[in-house]
């Protein structure tokens, strides 16, 4: 009970959701794929949210309900989905919970429909359909793969200008950056014979290759005069390779720093 007390207290967000009755089923399952897809959640029928309030649901529905909602879920998402479904008495009230997990196979969606239409996460309180790069990264979970270790076939890893980063890795490290070194460090993948470079070594590289695929790799840097941006004092866009961008910003923060601090 004091869970609940605690739950009641606490607004809708990413992992939490009140209806004050089962929601029609295509709300219901878009509600529970976003929980699958992103962090799992918890839905609560039975409870208005605005204001909050519980209005309970009939005893003599609990069990109706329970099996509509198990159907629902199961014939209208994909892949699998299992809820936890339990009854909860609050003030002589009955409340329907529905516990979904973070599923282990995204990208989950609705099964009549394209996986790039009916995929749903979950944005705040609201459930959002997945753009074509959020399925592609739920994809990656599901393989277990980043899109770091992606690799990339414009050009092979000999071809890449890495000048930067090798000096910085000699600075950092007290070794050189040899082809052997970046194996080990999983930079590049081979495949038909050639040492193609992932994502995070095009990202660490001085190649023009990196602007073209990554062109929002970079840090803008701005100091203006007052409180409202517009009247700039100093900026500067850092579109170096990652490894070197934060101390380029670093030191443009401390170069107009007029305080010290303790």
């Amino acid at each position: 009970m004091s869970k609940l007390i605690e739950i009641l207290q606490q607004t809708e967000g990413r992992k939490l959701e009140f209806k004050e009755a089962l929601p029609a089923n295509s709300e219901l399952s878009k509600t529970v794929i976003a929980f699958a897809n992103d962090a799992g959640g918890e839905l609560y029928i039975g409870i208005k949210d605005n204001p909050r309030q519980v209005e309970g649901i009939k005893e003599s529905e609990l069990i109706t309900l329970e099996g509509k909602i198990s159907n629902i879920i199961h014939d209208l998402c994909e892949p699998v989905i299992l809820p936890e479904i339990s009854f909860l008495t609050y003030e002589a009230r009955h409340i329907i919970k529905i516990l979904i997990y973070k599923g282990s196979n995204p990208p989950y969606h609705i099964k009549s429909k394209p996986v790039t239409e009916s995929t749903y996460i979950r944005v705040g309180s609201s459930n959002r359909q997945a753009t074509s790069a959020i399925i592609a990264e739920l994809e990656r979970q599901k393989l277990n793969k980043s899109f770091d270790s992606e690799h990339s076939y414009l050009k092979t890893f000999e071809e890449l200008s890495i000048n930067s980063f090798s000096r910085l890795f000699k600075e950092k490290t007290g070794e050189t950056l040899t082809p052997q070194t970046i194996k080990k460090l999983e930079l590049y993948n081979e495949e038909l014979g050639k040492h193609l470079p992932t994502n995070a070594l095009i990202l660490l590289s001085d190649d023009e290759i990196r602007r073209q695929l990554f062109p929002y790799s970079k840090i803008e840097c701005a100091r203006f005069k007052g409180i409202i941006p517009g009247n700039f004092i100093d900026q500067k866009t850092i579109d170096v390779n990652v490894a070197e961008q934060p101390e380029q910003a670093y030191q443009f923060v401390l170069r107009h720093i007029s305080q010290g601090s303790t």
